[in-house]
């Protein structure tokens, strides 16, 4: 996958997380971010639960969103400690 690619899927996926989990948006810089990192976290996390969802650009989407929403949440219950 391009860097354009993923940076384009990053900031879907991360924008899609942030109207998941309300009041965890933060920007379209900070979706990019929260958007790959998402992707690297459902990279592990799947795969490790042996989930297998849709491949190409909807999967890499769907993967990603999954991802940035884990990491959301996180990055919430930190804020709140």
């Amino acid at each position: 996958m391009g860097i354009l690619a993923a940076l384009i899927i990053g900031a879907i996926a991360g924008w899609l997380a942030g109207k998941i989990v309300h009041g965890a948006g933060f920007g379209l810089v900070g979706n990019i971010v929260v958007g790959i990192i998402g992707a690297l976290v459902a990279g592990w996390v799947l795969p490790q639960l042996h989930i297998q969802l849709a491949t190409g650009t909807v999967g890499a989407i769907v993967d990603a969103t999954i991802g940035a929403v884990i990491v959301l949440v996180i990055l919430s219950l930190i804020k709140r400690v």
